[in-house]
């Protein structure tokens, strides 16, 4: 048996493989659970853990420079629509992320799978010249935040951090910047405080609309496994997506299971409705795992990280993965 330490967040389609539900053939788990904001680090900086959650950002600008001791497995364990995620300040004259050109604009850090897809999407769909934009990064509305990874920049492209103390959130009330890319809403926004605007007023219709253009769904998240460990023992890392799958099925069972049955037991009024509305849009397999139907959407993240200055050199959907994955 091969020992491994793996360490993710909590998800339910990871957590069967955490308690041993789902056993990976041939191995033994040490298990890890943390929040992706204390496990990101500890991934980018230290490689501490066999098998990591992995932003698949950092590990697209890590490849790029050969920096980093892992390879990856199709097993994307989060993915997020983000058109939600554009807020600007009201009267700034800002009615939608078109008008983001010319602008200074916050975002928690440049080199995020969040920030990196919504300036794709700024780029893509809203034809919005990424150059012309002042960017300033730090915590969005609490805390002190930085960058994970020393970025290498062009000349004249400004992307300045706030100062500690400072939130963008307190920037962007006080007209210091013009809006915001957030991976959640601020909490003034949530709180009601109406000089935050969304510039997508509808995100969930623009997100459907988008996914059924492009067939995107946003990866965030990828599985790492150390390449000493697959070089080792080539059956690792199609073992590892095997269980992978597998615990995603079991995920998905017993969320239809919860929208299926007769007691409400999520505490959430209107998860049947979201549920019908994610399939219609969607299909059964909205949250895909695999090479082959994610390689579209891998391109395009992998286009969007040398056009935005973070990969080192333009990688290929390929560039990322183990080979003995790449025909799932």
């Amino acid at each position: 048996m091969i020992p491994i330490t793996l360490a993710t967040w909590d998800h339910d389609r990871a957590m069967p493989i955490h308690d041993g539900t789902i056993p990976v053939p041939g191995v033994t788990i040490e298990s890890t659970i943390l929040p992706t904001s204390k496990l990101f680090p500890i991934a980018a900086q230290e490689a501490r853990f066999d098998v990591t959650e992995m932003s698949l950002s950092t590990y697209i600008l890590q490849r790029s420079q050969g920096t980093t001791p892992y390879t990856a497995i199709p097993v994307f364990l989060s993915r997020a629509f983000r058109h939600n995620g554009f807020f600007a300040r009201a009267g700034s004259g800002i009615n939608s992320p078109a008008d983001l050109a010319g602008r200074t604009v916050g975002v928690p850090e440049y080199q995020m799978t969040a920030g990196l897809w919504m300036r794709g999407i700024l780029q893509d769909e809203y034809g919005v010249e990424l150059a012309s934009i002042r960017w300033r990064t730090g915590a969005l509305d609490e805390g002190v935040r930085r960058e994970r990874l020393a970025l290498s920049l062009p000349p004249g492209m400004v992307v300045d951090p706030i100062d500690d103390g400072e939130t963008l959130q307190d920037l962007l009330l006080d007209g210091r910047i013009d809006a915001v890319l957030a991976p959640k809403p601020p909490a003034a926004f949530l709180a009601g405080d109406a000089r935050i605007t969304r510039l997508v007023p509808d995100p969930e219709a623009a997100e459907a609309d988008y996914y059924r253009r492009t067939g995107f769904f946003p990866i965030m998240h990828i599985l790492a496994v150390r390449r000493s460990l697959v070089d080792a023992n080539p059956d690792l890392a199609r073992s590892l997506f095997d269980a992978f799958v597998a615990a995603k099925r079991l995920a998905v069972a017993r969320l239809q299971d919860v929208w299926l049955g007769s007691a409400n037991r999520m505490t959430l009024p209107w998860m049947g409705a979201s549920m019908e509305r994610t399939l219609a849009v969607m299909g059964d397999d909205f949250w895909s795992y695999g090479f082959a139907a994610n390689r579209a959407e891998l391109a395009a993240i992998c286009r969007y990280s040398s056009e935005q200055h973070l990969a080192a050199r333009a990688l290929a959907p390929e560039d990322l993965f183990a080979p003995s994955v790449l025909s799932t």
